[in-house]
């Protein structure tokens, strides 16, 4: 069963979050209290799909797919879809256009996948898959989500919704992130201040260079198929509850928290270029979404929190959201 996870300051004296509002740190700092709320919770989403019939559209002079997709309700990217365009979408006067039927919610600035699926009762990865959504991070102010055909069509009661809720680390990297309102993300912060909810982490625009192991010890289980045809997405290394849980590159806090049940304490960090690690079992999390990072810094301890039998680190490599063997792209000596 998943065990809790207590959420700590990484400013030195590592207060846990209820002991620490008001609280003050040996050089008489200010210690704020960190968000334990992942961003799909904090934001509301109103389940206000609009059904679209299935039709046909032609093209006027100066229409652009976009407007088309806003005249229509069914959203540029399911138009482009089913009729093969290709970016940049060109499209001429007189064209028809299949525009294609379903129901569609329209993503508002500051919502994330998880919480649009969360609130039609439908798991997020089928959203993916039915919109056939390639980029791994952001969603757009205005974009149009088809949903899933038996997606509830009745609102469903938060204990429904709560029973219906199950995610991995690929949901969290898909529809972790807040919808663009346009603007630009603030840049990320070497101090532990979470980002508002309704807005975007600043990816590192490059990867910065190889990685490092995140901890020494033993390794208990390798990549790839296991024992009764389980996969393990990344490697498991068995270390002492407690000891440090550093970031294997450069980058920015995209997720941390105990949301994933399995692995319970998460922290995730995006490090460009397609490039994220994982870090699973956590008993303390000393990082933030939107938060930098630097190899080697400590952004946790080890525990046994989630689907963990002893203490352990469960650690993943994934290059465009795709599970690679970490063993592959560490220092062979350095374990």
């Amino acid at each position: 069963m998943p065990r809790p996870l207590t959420i700590f300051l990484s400013l030195g004296m590592g207060l846990p979050l209820a002991a620490a509002a008001g609280a003050r740190d040996g050089a008489d700092t200010p210690v704020s209290v960190i968000e334990t709320q992942p961003v799909w919770k904090m934001q509301q989403v109103v389940p206000d799909a609009v059904t679209v019939a299935p039709s046909t559209y032609v093209v006027k002079a100066g229409e652009t797919l976009r407007g088309i997709g806003h005249r229509s309700g069914a959203g540029s990217e399911a138009i482009a879809r089913v009729n093969g365009l290709r970016y940049p979408y060109t499209i001429r006067e007189g064209q028809k256009l299949a525009i294609p039927g379903g129901r569609y919610h329209r993503v508002s600035a500051g919502e994330t996948g998880i919480a649009i699926a969360a609130a039609y009762g439908t798991a997020w990865n089928r959203i993916v898959e039915i919109n056939a959504l390639a980029e791994p991070s952001m969603l757009r102010n205005g974009q149009r989500l088809l949903l899933p055909d038996d997606t509830p069509r009745k609102p469903l009661s938060m204990e429904q919704r709560a029973a219906a809720f199950r995610i991995d680390i690929d949901d969290v990297l898909t529809g972790g992130q807040p919808a663009s309102g346009g603007g630009k993300p603030p840049a990320a912060s070497s101090q532990p201040r979470p980002l508002p909810s309704h807005v975007p982490i600043a990816e590192p625009a490059h990867f910065a260079g190889g990685f490092a192991w995140p901890a020494r010890g033993t390794l208990l289980s390798r990549f790839g198929p296991g024992a009764g045809g389980a996969r393990n997405n990344g490697i498991d290394i068995a270390i002492p509850a407690g000891t440090p849980i550093r970031a294997a590159a450069d980058g920015v806090v995209a997720y941390a928290g105990d949301t994933v049940a399995v692995f319970g304490g998460l922290m995730l960090v995006n490090h460009g270029d397609g490039w994220v690690s994982a870090y699973g079992h956590a008993s303390r999390v000393d990082v933030v979404r939107g938060q930098k990072v630097r190899q080697g810094q400590i952004i946790g301890l080890s525990g046994d929190s989630g689907y963990a039998s002893r203490p352990k680190l469960h650690f993943e490599l994934r290059k465009d959201r795709a599970p690679v063997n970490p063993v592959d792209h560490l220092p062979r000596d350095a374990r």
